[in-house]
């Protein structure tokens, strides 16, 4: 299978690529031997291969989730520049203040 200038121009595009004349003639003769090579792997049989989502095994690796006691308020407000009793206070940042 060959590629054409123009659709490997229209590639760039979408990529957002500006390419000189001589790197679009660089990436027509590439990106043809790309195409090539898969219409190699499209010949190959597999019926008997089952489809995988991924190459690899792939497991969870996060924990599960425990519901355990949260910090006090105090605590958790202790170290903020500005509070009340129960929530950090931030200037507004929507609309004035009055």
């Amino acid at each position: 299978m060959s590629i054409s200038r123009e659709e490997v121009e229209k590639v760039s595009l979408l990529s957002r690529l500006l390419l000189s004349d001589e790197e679009l003639a660089k990436m027509t003769v590439q990106m043809g031997r790309i195409l090539e090579y898969v219409e190699q792997l499209g010949e190959l049989d597999t019926d008997d291969v089952e489809p995988l989502s991924h190459a690899l095994d792939v497991s969870d690796v996060l924990r599960e989730d425990q519901v355990t006691d949260s910090l006090p308020r105090q605590d958790v407000l202790a170290n903020s520049p500005n509070c009340d009793d129960e929530c950090y206070l931030v200037p507004a940042v929507l609309g004035e203040q009055e």
